[in-house]
């Protein structure tokens, strides 16, 4: 009885510890009761040994999936599933004494299992019950509609490898003919031999080494060069880009300093674009001024065109666009502003009228004198039209730090009115106050300076002023060039677009 099982193709199923093996019968031993599969499967992969043998213990479940008929070899063939219901296909069959087919148990193991071939099942005789050929044709339903789907996939799939397949490229052997005679669609789909899939996986990234970029490239550029056609390059060279401030054509050398003054001193400084601007003596500066006087730039020009440089810095300084726009009326800026009766305090004053013209809060704080400078009074006649608030004691000045600090109190001739008891009451005020600091023509030397300053804004040329002075800004007054040249300065503006442009020493 035990020979009648050999060559037969059964699925063994061992449990969840040892899985599913599937092969032919090799060998059954009934003393021992064992049973040996050769070219056995497990789990669906083919296993490296060509025969194991199995003990019943470990047997859980067994199903006879082909019985060898009388012309089958035992040694050919590899595990196939039957196409026309054959016990193990949705239902376990045995067989009985008289040779009829009988139901024993339906699958519960979802394990892959082999399809053998309709020409193998043609010279075999299997008895099969009514319950088997109901499991066969619901068996044979699904099968149609998988080779269906499967027919449809394949032909999109090699529509798409014939089209993207490079003429250099070897691809894999495509199964259509068989013995001079075409496969039939279900062995087109299922029927490849398991011996003839090769063990070792596709190697892409040789066959894609086959494809030489570089080759093809020098191809390309020769066939340009022949034809006379535009080169397209190589893939490392790169046209050469420019910057938006950055001219294409060539231009004569940059020349930085533009600016030579008769008397070099010791203190120099740069602007953003790198051209150099010399401090001059507060000597020369008071030349230069009294030419430009001469030719027809009057104080009061030159107060109206400080007091516009110094506002503008000063709208900067607060916050600009973003402070002082019609959404921020509850955040309206406050400025103090600290002036002494001299020349630099009418400057202070006229900054102070186009601040308040600019919804800006000034408070300016002028002592009182009983003789006034000319230039002073028509200064505070025009500032009293405007919304400003004029002081003339410190005690009147806000107790809450401001916004900004404008110091016109330090002259550059009158330093006995450091001793003024106004004026240390307002140096001290000023220190007190936590407000940023900005001087207006602030005097050279550092002892004259009582207000350390955040910021200075120096009128034409720079004075060598010290560190006390902070952050040196330079404005545009109007002085024009043959003035500068008529003292003996070599002057070219450095403002470029700007009225007031800030300066670095060097």
């Amino acid at each position: 009885m035990a020979t009648d099982w050999l060559g037969s193709i059964v699925s063994i199923n061992c449990g969840n510890s040892l899985g599913v093996y599937q092969g032919r019968v090799s060998a059954v031993d009934q003393i021992s009761q064992t049973i040996s599969l050769t070219r056995p499967f497990h789990n669906g992969v083919k296993c490296l040994v060509p025969e194991v043998t199995f003990r019943a213990g470990d047997i859980t479940e067994l199903k006879i999936l082909q019985i060898p008929g009388p012309g089958d070899s035992k040694q050919s063939g590899d595990l196939q599933h039957t196409e026309v219901g054959i016990p193990g296909v949705g239902c376990q069959v045995g067989t009985n004494q008289n040779g009829t087919g009988k139901l024993l148990k339906k699958p519960t193991s979802s394990a892959p299992q082999a399809i053998p071939r309709r020409t193998d099942m043609k010279n075999q005789e299997v008895v099969i019950s009514p319950q088997q050929q109901q499991c066969s044709k619901s068996y044979m339903d699904r099968h149609l509609e998988s080779l269906n789907q499967s027919k449809g996939f394949r032909r999109r799939h090699n529509s798409w490898s014939s089209s993207s397949r490079h003429p250099n490229q070897v691809t894999p052997k495509k199964s259509g003919l068989k013995n001079g005679q075409m496969k039939s669609k279900d062995d087109e789909c299922f029927g490849d031999d398991i011996e003839e899939i090769p063990d070792t996986d596709f190697d892409f990234e040789g066959n894609l080494a086959l494809f030489d970029k570089a080759a093809v490239f020098e191809e390309i550029d020769t066939y340009e060069r022949r034809s006379g056609t535009r080169s397209r390059g190589t893939p490392n060279e790169r046209p050469a880009r420019y910057r938006h401030d950055e001219n294409i054509l060539e231009s004569e050398p940059v020349v930085y300093r533009r600016i030579v003054v008769p008397q070099n001193t010791n203190k120099e400084f740069c602007t953003d674009s790198g051209l150099v601007v010399p401090s001059v003596s507060y000597e020369l500066h008071k030349k230069v001024l009294s030419v430009a006087e001469k030719h027809g730039l009057t104080l009061e020009r030159r107060l109206e065109m400080t007091g516009v440089c110094a506002s503008q810095m000063a709208l900067s300084l607060l916050g600009g666009p973003n402070r002082l726009n019609p959404k921020n009326v509850h955040q309206r800026p406050t400025v103090a502003l600290l002036c002494g009766p001299h020349v630099k305090g009418a400057q202070g004053i006229s900054c102070g009228r186009h601040l308040s013209n600019h919804d800006v809060h000034v408070i300016l704080f002028l002592p009182n004198f009983v003789k006034m400078l000319e230039s002073i009074t028509n200064e505070l006649n025009l500032f009293s039209k405007t919304q400003g608030q004029q002081v003339s004691s410190v005690k009147d000045l806000p107790d809450t730090p401001v916004d900004l600090v404008i110091n016109c109190l330090d002259c550059h001739e009158n330093a006995f009115l450091r001793d003024q008891p106004w004026y240390k009451a307002a140096v001290d005020w000023a220190n007190q106050n936590r407000a940023p600091v900005l001087s207006i023509d602030p005097p050279m030397s550092e002892m004259e300076q009582g207000i350390d300053a955040k910021w200075s804004l120096a009128l034409g040329l720079p004075l060598p002023l010290g560190e006390r002075a902070g952050r040196v800004y330079l404005c545009d007054i109007g002085i024009p060039q043959k003035v500068f040249q008529e003292v003996g300065i070599n002057y070219h503006s450095p403002f470029g677009c700007k009225f007031v442009i800030p300066l670095h020493s060097t």
